[in-house]
């Protein structure tokens, strides 16, 4: 394996697999998210926001979809961040398994596809190491995350949610990102969701959002991926993203949402305090850092995509 670029084996499924046995939500409301890094004051917003939805009288069930561990380097910040997360409903991103099941020659088990710069892939690795050392000193938390799937399948108001980190064929597959509808992968699509039975398939991973609605044969099917629920996502925008499924329009203004078979799906800002965040991220991760290098910039500013830009059109 190239470290960083190629992933093992145990990464990869079926997607005929990944329904076989789902389970029933009794919720109103499901929050998945995605890409939570170890921000804690993320987290803590998080939390805010489906208090906010019970107050309203919406139960909220809340699903992590991996990867959230990352920058979380410390013994206290790492513990605080596991313990919290795991515990609610959870699956493996690639960190969290690399910290778990240590692969040699895996990297920061990202599986960066060539249009990923080397230097963003040498500083993964690196930031992977660092927190795997951290890790290794938490043995009853690896233990934890050990047990844990790779994904879920839940059935949510009469329809079947397939939660994913990366795509229906790999735990770091990028077949689900921002890249990949801006290309097109109509073909894709159609096969995972037929495969699955899906009616909506959510995913993180790639770091970028994305809101897709199409039809697939007669029925209608939504992909939703989250980008980031732990640093910003669009143009000069700090804020996080989760996913927000229910049956019941949000409490909060979403950055975009569709409507399909009585579901309201919709990407959820999380207006954490970028000020304390950074406090933290910069003494965890100082200038000249692997982390710093590669996610302060976005950290502070977002990306350069605009709302209207993670919305997609039918492709199939």
């Amino acid at each position: 394996m190239t470290e960083g670029r190629s992933c093992p084996l145990a990464y990869r499924y079926s997607a005929e697999d990944l329904c076989q046995e789902p389970s029933t939500v009794s919720e109103d409301v499901l929050y998945i998210i995605g890409g939570l890094y170890g921000n804690p004051w993320a987290l803590d917003e998080i939390e805010q926001m489906a208090l906010e939805e019970e107050r309203q009288g919406h139960r909220v069930k809340l699903v992590f979809n991996g990867d959230f561990n990352w920058f979380n380097a410390s013994d206290s910040l790492f513990r605080t961040i596991n313990s919290r997360v795991l515990d609610h409903t959870v699956s493996l991103g690639n960190v969290d398994y690399e910290l778990a099941n240590p692969n040699a020659g895996a990297g920061c088990g990202c599986a960066y596809p060539d249009f990923v710069d080397e230097g963003v892939v040498e500083r993964s690795n690196r930031i992977m190491a660092r927190l795997q050392g951290i890790a290794g000193e938490h043995p009853d938390i690896q233990r934890r995350l050990s047990l844990l799937p790779r994904y879920h399948c839940l059935i949510f108001g009469g329809l079947k949610v397939l939660v994913v980190h990366g795509d229906p064929e790999s735990l770091a597959g990028w077949g689900l990102a921002h890249e990949a509808f801006v290309g097109g992968n109509d073909g894709k699509l159609s096969e995972w969701f037929l495969a699955t039975g899906a009616d909506v398939i959510a995913s993180t991973h790639t770091c970028l959002p994305v809101l897709w609605s199409g039809l697939v044969g007669e029925h209608s099917r939504m992909v939703v991926n989250n980008g980031s629920a732990g640093m910003g996502n669009l143009q000069s925008d700090p804020r996080g993203l989760i996913t927000r499924i229910g049956l019941s329009s949000p409490v909060i203004e979403p950055v975009a949402g569709i409507q399909r078979q009585g579901l309201n799906v919709s990407l959820l800002p999380v207006a954490f305090s970028l000020e304390a965040w950074l406090t933290d991220f910069d003494r965890l991760w100082p200038a000249g850092s692997p982390a710093a290098v590669s996610y302060r910039e976005r950290i502070l500013n977002g990306t350069s995509l605009g709302p209207k830009d993670v919305i997609f059109p039918s492709l199939i």
